[in-house]
């Protein structure tokens, strides 16, 4: 069956006609801040000679730590999807910048423990302090309800990544 002229092609697939699927300016918009937030990354980490993945690795630590969970070897490289060697010449080169120490603690003495440094959170503040203010800018045009709406869909677009991210992998 032929189309109208000048009528909008719609999308085929799954994504078509699901709400609120893959064609909705939503996902677009996401993608589009995803692509800035890493060049942002790549920018204000090549001004300090910290490639993506040291940045990410920096950010799993702290996270680990606010959580009040401990990060080691194996978890950064789970969570970065690294192999071993590639995880531990990332260490080495963030023990040797003086962004993390390796720490052994606790009743099993064997397992390696990663923190960050002073300089870390110092370097990591210089870095993305600038983000922050204008995210906070942008922010401050939205009523608190807006921003609650909106913490709950990005909240959701991330366990919705997690999930696609795991079933891409075949993890169960």
């Amino acid at each position: 069956m032929a189309e109208k002229p000048g009528t909008p092609r719609q999308p085929d697939g799954p994504a078509a006609s699901a709400p609120g699927g893959a064609q909705h300016p939503l996902v677009r918009l996401l993608q589009e801040f995803t692509l800035e937030a890493n060049r942002y990354v790549d920018s204000a980490g090549g001004r300090n000679d910290m490639h993506r993945t040291d940045l990410n690795a920096l950010a799993a630590v702290m996270r680990h730590a606010a959580n009040g969970d401990v990060a080691t070897p194996g978890t950064l490289r789970k969570e970065l999807n690294l192999s071993s060697p590639a995880t531990t010449a990332l260490i080495d080169r963030l023990c040797g910048s003086g962004h993390l120490v390796r720490v052994r603690e606790g009743q099993d003495r064997r397992q390696v423990q990663l923190r960050m440094t002073e300089k870390a959170y110092r370097d990591g503040s210089a870095m993305f302090l600038p983000l922050a203010r204008h995210m906070g800018r942008a922010m401050a045009g939205f009523t608190e309800q807006e921003l609650e709406t909106a913490a709950r869909f990005m909240d959701a677009m991330i366990a919705a990544t997690v999930q696609a991210s795991q079933e891409a992998s075949g993890a169960p």
